[in-house]
């Protein structure tokens, strides 16, 4: 027991380092953002529900700035792998509410309280593509959730003027230490519930193409 509670709390103070790290480095970034209004009018006065979509490439850029939006209790799922543990760490100290789970593992119960969450707070945020990849495939649960909860998608995009791409299945962006750094978010995408197999199949497949040409528009017109 008392090997456990040491565990326990050098997993704790480990977990705390890492924030910090994470924080100190991001705010390093001359962050640009564009388009945040159009989707916060809607969120913040039109009462409506806003479900923001990345790519797991991306997500690390965003961590920092994301967390204004601390009060507004978003939600976000994050796979049960030791890697979720950390970045489940990492979210819960910027005032984001991990839902453990993922399409490998542990995805339909996650996918239920995802639900849940969206529907009683209106704001969550999804890696369309995560854990696994493929990268770029936006996976079926994302058009599931939003149409569960009758929200709008809104996808973000991120571009570095200087970055580093790890060596991973994503190909992993970091921007390097004081780099530009611009956070895109995309028109809002309404998701017909009706049910229809063909119909859902073509939304998903939609998204999937403008989330790709967006995030590659956005590459090539700032930083090649």
């Amino acid at each position: 027991m008392q090997r456990m509670t040491k565990q326990l709390v050098a997993t704790k103070i480990a977990q705390s380092c890492l924030y910090y790290l994470v924080r100190a480095y991001s705010q390093t970034f001359r962050i640009k953002v564009v388009n945040e209004h159009t989707w916060l009018k809607h969120y913040l006065k039109n009462n409506g529900t806003v479900l923001m979509c990345t790519y797991h490439q991306q997500f690390f850029s965003a961590i920092h700035y994301f967390k204004k939006y601390k009060d507004y209790h978003p939600g976000l799922m994050i796979s049960q792998s030791r890697d979720g543990n950390i970045i489940a760490a990492v979210a819960q100290r910027t005032g984001w509410h991990p839902v453990r789970g993922s399409s490998s593992k542990g995805g339909g119960e996650a996918l239920r309280l995802m639900i849940e969450h969206l529907k009683k707070f209106r704001l969550a945020g999804h890696i369309v593509d995560g854990p696994r990849g493929p990268a770029g495939e936006v996976k079926a649960g994302t058009i599931r959730l939003a149409a569960a909860a009758n929200a709008v998608i809104v996808p973000f995009y991120v571009a570095a003027d200087r970055a580093w791409y790890f060596n991973s299945w994503d190909r992993f962006l970091l921007p390097k230490p004081f780099a530009n750094v611009t956070l895109q978010f995309g028109d809002m995408i309404k998701i017909n519930t009706s049910g229809d197999k063909q119909e859902f199949e073509a939304q998903r497949k939609s998204l999937e193409i403008t989330m790709r040409q967006e995030s590659e528009r956005l590459k090539n017109s700032l930083y090649l």
